[in-house]
């Protein structure tokens, strides 16, 4: 077990170093301000008295690297009896002719003394960058940029250091072929925790289907560890919630996710737990493209549809690019004729927006509402005041499908992803098409251009012109 000084974001800590083990964690982790650091792979403490003090009562036998630690002191390390200083000493430039590298696994440091001639080279790297902290530049270790420098500085280079790549995490200790088939019931401590889980979540103003995503997800989890309580939970009991419970139910990657998130944000408001939420790690990303119906098949399932409720629903969300919630979330207000716009409150993000809609648009609504009166929801259920069901809506979709004889596994979502496809085809620009779904960056709405038939046809195959 090793201890020395590091300088991370701006700060200077001491970096702890050990192989894992849950009870080395559980005891660093009685120091004030602990934290775990993805970048250097190793829990780090404060760079104070304090802590060093707390440090050595823990782990008496703990070497200590680097005479540049100010925590050295000539006495034993039991006691601490002289005064730390606390404020980091920044470091001067480098005065003398020499030139010092530090290679590590995705870096390149170099210090070196001021030359406009030699900066020049150092900028021809792409994203270069000067750390004022340390009076050192970084660049990124990929290619010959190594190969580069040194061919560059040649003699002048007086210290190359390597820094020893980690070695690759422990392969997990249990059996990932074992299923686990039927989890025990949930026991009335982890309910109570699970409560003011949900009432963190809510006074946070998350919304309502995130609360009940992660509220399941995090029940489940903890009826699979029992009967281990969430105090004692584990990152491994995570890596076994994935191997033995999500893959033989051949559950989703978005599920795997939720979990991952809903355990991060429970066992950060849970004292006491020894679960590391910064190492509990996410799948990789799914890059799905989004499923497009033609206008021929959209025109096909409004027609099919006689009632003109269920109509003039599914016509709103593809006219508006709509999600099921803010359709259901409409009220008579949110229309306004005059402007020729559809206002939506309280969207995903709890973002608002306009939709424009046209005169076609607006004399169905028209003719909805004075046939339905609809008195509080712009749709509502079969009770004047209630809300249209997300179910019900699905059915609607579902029956005007098979009536057309669309056999895809159409969903609402489907007609969303349409309108904005169908928008990019008739040449709008992406950045309006952006603001019109409410999207948050543009590399979400950049998905359809995947999608576009008439940026696809516009490709000729090198097997046509064989």
């Amino acid at each position: 077990m090793k201890a020395s000084r590091i300088v991370h974001n701006n700060e200077e800590r001491i970096k702890i170093e050990f192989p894992y083990n849950q009870e080395i964690i559980t005891k660093i982790r009685q120091i004030a301000d602990t934290r775990w650091s993805k970048t250097h792979g190793s829990w780090h403490i404060p760079y104070n008295k304090d802590a060093y003090g707390q440090l050595i009562k823990l782990f008496p036998d703990i070497e200590i690297i680097g005479n540049e630690m100010i925590l050295f002191s000539s006495s034993p390390k039991s006691e601490i009896a002289k005064e730390v200083k606390c404020q980091p000493e920044k470091q001067s430039p480098i005065d003398r002719n020499e030139v010092i590298i530090e290679v590590r696994e995705k870096s390149i440091t170099l210090k070196m003394p001021k030359n406009e001639t030699d900066i020049q080279f150092i900028r021809s790297f792409n994203y270069v960058r000067w750390d004022d902290a340390h009076f050192r530049w970084v660049i990124p270790n990929y290619g010959n940029t190594l190969e580069r420098i040194k061919n560059y500085f040649n003699t002048r280079i007086t210290r190359i250091e390597t820094r020893l790549i980690e070695p690759p995490k422990a392969i997990p200790g249990f059996d990932p072929t074992q299923i686990i088939i039927d989890l025990p019931k949930i026991d009335s401590e982890s309910l109570r925790e699970i409560e003011r889980f949900k009432q963190w979540m809510e006074q946070k103003r998350y919304s309502e289907s995130s609360v009940k995503t992660y509220v399941m997800a995090i029940t489940v989890f903890l009826r699979f560890i029992r009967p281990k309580t969430s105090a004692e939970a584990t990152t491994e009991d995570m890596r076994r919630f994935v191997y033995q419970y999500m893959i033989p139910r051949k559950l989703s990657f978005s599920y795997q996710n939720q979990a991952v998130n809903a355990a991060k944000l429970f066992f950060k408001t849970i004292r006491g737990s020894i679960l590391i939420t910064e190492q509990l790690e996410r799948p990789r990303r799914e890059h799905k493209l989004p499923n497009v119906l033609s206008k021929e098949e959209v025109a096909a399932i409004l027609h099919a549809l006689p009632n003109q409720k269920h109509r003039t629903m599914l016509s709103l969300i593809y006219a508006c690019g709509l999600r099921r919630g803010e359709l259901l979330n409409l009220r008579p207000e949110n229309i306004d004729s005059k402007r020729h716009l559809l206002i939506i409150l309280n969207a995903k993000g709890k973002k608002d927006r306009v939709v424009p809609i046209s005169d076609k648009v607006i004399s169905m609504l028209r003719e909805y509402y004075n046939f339905y009166k609809p008195k509080t929801w712009l749709f509502e259920g079969q009770m004047a005041g209630e809300q249209y069901s997300e179910t019900s809506l699905a059915k609607v979709l579902k029956n005007a499908c098979a009536k057309v004889k669309i056999t895809k596994p159409v969903t609402i979502h489907w007609l969303r992803h349409s309108y904005a496809t169908h928008l990019l085809e008739a040449g709008t620009d992406l950045r309006y098409i952006q603001e019109l779904l409410g999207h948050k960056s543009s590399k979400t709405t950049e998905i359809y251009t995947h999608v576009s038939e008439k940026s696809l046809q516009r490709i000729s195959s090198p097997f046509d012109s064989l």
